[in-house]
């Protein structure tokens, strides 16, 4: 529904839109630092000689405390101020990448990697909830959402690619001093660009149900970043069964309270329950298959990591054009048909990547993955909008913060489930057809991963090698495509509930 009825709304000015290039650098920053650091760990590894535990911590624990923080730093925006708690992110994410720099141990980087991942949280939540206050227009509050999707396009595109330029020619610590300069250019601009907004009837923020979000997220992701790596392990299935069982009772406990963290009643709108359900689902099938996609290109082509980025560059810059080209569309046909077709879209692009072998196919990569980016990019830029305009203007931070915390989850979990899929299938195909001549340690290392096959495809020698590393890569190439279909199955399924719930609805009128 339109937060105005009785006139047209305001458009907005050349200080919005200046504003909105200003929130839109922390958030490139914000997902370049996923991606840049895995760059950077055989450097790091060498320098600060971390053990493999910490090697891990110093990856997974900025997105662990992301996830963990974002609905109660959601929450603590629409009650002390969005921009407030914007700048507050700002600030201690750009001290803490610059600690992390010259960090002179494991354990200072992990603790200054931790801290970006509390500062990380403030900025998703904070940039997307002061669009809304920003863009009162309904076509110019989907460009500009449109604009802030494509800011995490870029910047999950361009990460290996500067990263990758800037550890040739500087020190590791360079990939954590470029989010400095970036960062105090919002310091500087954003008092002056940017509104400030806050709930003025909004409670006390409820620090029980803070500590059940954030304890439930953290044991959710943990244990299904744990299954990912270990399979089905108690090490794996114990935290997500305690992550579950958390986030009930914090469920439980929003439905009491007078202020809650988390509005219930959102879940009731079939706007707001379609769009969240196709975003996550969304993103649960296109992470699930990126690790395959990577993978593919750097051991089953031999690519280097500059020459892999560069062919995954085409889908980025696919879902940045989708994403501003959406609100375009959105003035031809209603958001739901938009929504439905997109997911179509990504279903053959999907599709498409069925044409992968082990020798070609590089073209039907680049273009099935384009096609899928461009189907993928409506339903996340206008999934988005919908699910921020279906909560009223002062709980648009707590929307906001679902919608991210739901984006992390889904990606975990389709790392999870459509990765187990995948490598039980290689580990099957493989170890059915291992070399007898393979010893013990190099028959398990063949087996956990394909990389380790071709490494012993290489010791093997004779006519053996150069068989055995042509079935592991074949075996490799089937998981992708297994992974595939359950990828295309999945937004099939998205497709399917989005219908379901909105088709009833007119066909003609947008929903805003």
């Amino acid at each position: 529904m339109s937060e105005h009825t009785s006139s047209a709304p305001a458009e907005a000015t050349s200080r919005e839109w200046l504003g909105l290039a200003v929130i839109a650098l922390p958030c490139m920053v914000y997902a370049m630092d996923m991606t840049v650091l895995n760059l950077a760990l055989p450097v790091l590894s060498a320098e600060l000689r971390p053990s493999a535990a910490q090697l891990l911590w110093m990856v997974d624990i900025y997105s662990f405390l992301v996830a963990g923080f974002l609905i109660t730093m959601g929450n603590l925006g629409d009650r002390i101020g969005r921009r407030k708690l914007l700048l507050i992110g700002a600030a201690a994410f750009g001290l803490a990448s610059l600690i992390a720099a010259y960090s002179t141990s494991a354990e200072m980087l992990i603790a200054m990697r931790a801290l970006l991942g509390v500062a990380g949280a403030t900025l998703a939540p904070s940039t997307m909830s002061l669009i809304r206050n920003m863009f009162h227009d309904e076509a110019q509050r989907r460009f500009a959402i449109g604009v802030w999707i494509a800011s995490f396009s870029m910047g999950a595109a361009i990460g290996p690619l500067v990263g990758g330029a800037l550890l040739q020619w500087f020190h590791w610590g360079s990939v954590f001093l470029v989010a400095v300069p970036v960062m105090v250019l919002l310091l500087v601009l954003g008092p002056l660009l940017l509104p400030e907004f806050r709930d003025p009837e909004a409670g006390p923020l409820d620090l029980a149900s803070a500590l059940l979000s954030l304890a439930a997220v953290l044991a959710a992701v943990y244990g299904i970043k744990t299954i990912a790596t270990d399979g089905l392990v108690a090490a794996g299935l114990l935290p997500l069964l305690a992550g579950v069982a958390l986030g009930w009772v914090f469920v439980r406990r929003q439905s009491r309270l007078a202020h809650p963290l988390l509005d219930i009643a959102l879940f009731r709108q079939p706007r707001f329950a379609a769009a969240l359900s196709a975003y996550a689902l969304s993103c649960l099938a296109m992470f699930g298959i990126y690790i395959f996609i990577t993978q593919y290109l750097q051991v089953v082509r031999a690519l280097d990591p500059l020459s892999a980025g560069l062919v995954t560059l085409p889908w980025a810059l696919a879902f940045v054009v989708g994403s501003l080209g959406a609100p375009r569309l959105a003035g031809w046909f209603a958001p739901v048909r938009i929504l439905v077709g997109g997911q179509v879209a990504a279903v053959i692009g999907f599709l498409m990547l069925l044409m992968v072998d082990t020798g070609t196919g590089l073209p039907w990569l680049v273009a099935g993955t384009v096609i899928m980016s461009l189907g993928m990019a409506p339903v996340f830029t206008l999934g988005n909008e919908i699910i921020i305009t279906s909560a009223p203007p002062e709980r648009a931070g707590a929307a906001s913060a679902l919608s991210e915390t739901a984006s992390e989850l889904s990606g975990a979990l389709g790392v999870a489930l459509l990765g187990s899929l995948g490598v039980a299938w290689y580990q099957a195909r493989v170890g059915a057809a291992m070399p007898a001549a393979l010893p013990a340690p190099a028959a398990d290392a063949a087996r956990d991963t394909l990389a380790g096959a071709l490494h012993a495809a290489k010791a093997l020698g004779g006519s053996d090698g150069p068989l055995f590393a042509a079935l592991a890569r074949g075996a490799f190439v089937e998981s992708l495509h297994l992974v595939t279909l359950a990828g295309a199955a999945v937004i099939a399924l998205a497709c399917l509930t989005t219908a379901l719930l909105l088709m009833r609805r007119s066909a003609v009128a947008a929903p805003g």
